[in-house]
């Protein structure tokens, strides 16, 4: 069954690399350091294929590796990343307005994660949840506390 679980591991890996890519660099603003934690997060998912309990929560899983890939470099990286609000973020398609990415900048990352999550890769309160591993009305709270921030400071600007 790993041969297995590798495989969907690294089939999922791949059709869903840009959506780790953009989650990952929502924490680090920094190409380099995204590949980098992307690749990491890639190897920790294939070498742990036994920790997968049910193949159907794979995309969840990996998105916890990545999100905790993040939070481990961030630590680790503490005084590099002090002045991150100044940092621009170069996804076009997806963070076009000026006034929402500065906004965004100023959530921690947890906040961060919250709001890029359900709205950016429109996944649901449940996956949310799962990948953050917080209960579903604790997530909720969360939710509407960024949201509710995200719209106070964008009201100031």
């Amino acid at each position: 069954m790993t041969k297995k679980k590798i495989y969907l591991i690294e089939e999922n890996l791949q059709k869903n690399y840009n959506k780790y890519y953009k989650v990952a660099f929502s924490y680090v603003h920094n190409h380099n350091d995204t590949m980098d934690i992307v690749q990491e997060s890639a190897y920790k998912a294939i070498k742990n294929a036994n920790t997968l309990k049910n193949i159907k929560y794979l995309d969840t899983w990996i998105y916890r590796i990545v999100i905790n890939q993040c939070k481990t470099f961030l630590l680790k990286n503490k005084y590099e990343n002090e002045d991150i609000e100044n940092v621009n973020i170069s996804f076009n398609d997806k963070y076009e307005n000026i006034d929402l990415k500065n906004a965004l900048n100023t959530l921690d990352e947890d906040e961060k994660a919250i709001i890029i999550l359900r709205f950016f890769e429109d996944l649901k309160l449940e996956d949310i949840s799962n990948i953050l591993d917080v209960n579903i009305n604790t997530l909720k709270s969360r939710l509407y506390r960024c949201l509710k921030k995200l719209e106070n400071i964008i009201k100031e600007v």
